[in-house]
């Protein structure tokens, strides 16, 4: 079992731009219906990362 949750981030209102203080996260696009298959991704040592299937 995992010792951290990775916390999960959508975009409903279709913003160019979310700011999140969490270097690893889960992008789901939008709610259902409107999501996209579930990315995890880590920042690493970067300030920012664009999300391949939604480009936020």
């Amino acid at each position: 079992m995992s010792d951290h949750v990775v916390p999960h981030f959508h975009n409903d209102a279709g913003v160019p731009v979310i700011e999140i203080g969490s270097k690893e996260f889960m992008c789901v696009g939008a709610n259902p219906p409107f999501d996209h298959p579930h990315v995890f991704l880590d920042l690493g040592n970067d300030n920012e990362i664009i999300c391949p299937y939604c480009s936020t």
